[in-house]
């Protein structure tokens, strides 16, 4: 792995109370670290460890590391703020990765999964009928439940959605691109855990 695909892999942030506020990069989350701003916890034993303390960790085998010029980095994968954060509302980017996401890589009118080369973005309401590109117009349809629907709504269609299409809220997975962190259950709930990471 290389030392630029190490540095862009995500980090749980949590506030003092140690609930979720924010993903970072693991620069991002060094920087905190090597500032003072944060700690990295360790998943296994919850101990708190400062920059000084981290830097004299040796990577365990197969961990990511980062190679410096007399030492190995272990890559942090879990920090909290030294100062209180208070878990705060933020949205989450409409992008297709999150759509799957969202919708669970599940077609809203059949439940099918086929898995995502025959999954498609479908707008509720048809772009030639006034319908845009935004979260509470646009679910996940396999390719023959699209080619069924059309240009049409779902009820000109005779079709049904197996639920609404939402703006969904903000979680930490939405913002880890894809990467399973296994260190994160400890830190987050079922629900946040259950999110799909599907692309």
């Amino acid at each position: 792995m290389s030392a630029a695909s190490v540095l862009e892999r995500p980090t749980l942030i949590l506030n003092r109370n140690w609930q979720p506020v924010n993903v970072a990069s693991v620069a991002r989350s060094l920087v905190m670290l090597w500032n003072e701003s944060a700690r990295v916890v360790d998943p296994d034993d919850f101990r708190l460890y400062t920059w000084s303390d981290w830097a004299k960790l040796r990577p365990r085998e197969g961990e990511p590391f980062l190679q410096a010029v007399t030492f190995r980095l272990r890559v942090p994968e879990v920090l909290a703020l030294t100062r209180y954060d208070r878990p705060r509302e933020t949205t989450v980017t409409f992008s297709r990765r999150n759509i799957f996401k969202r919708d669970h890589a599940t077609c809203q009118y059949c439940g099918a999964r086929p898995g995502s080369q025959e999954l498609t973005i479908d707008h509720v309401i048809p772009r030639s009928q006034g319908g845009s590109s935004r979260w509470d117009n646009c679910v996940l349809a396999c390719v023959p439940c699209n080619a069924r629907k059309a240009n049409r709504t779902p009820e000109q269609a005779g079709m049904k959605l197996l639920r609404r299409p939402f703006r969904p809220s903000w979680k930490p997975l939405y913002a880890s691109n894809g990467i399973r962190i296994a260190s994160w259950s400890k830190f987050l709930s079922e629900a946040y855990w259950n999110v799909a990471l599907d692309p």
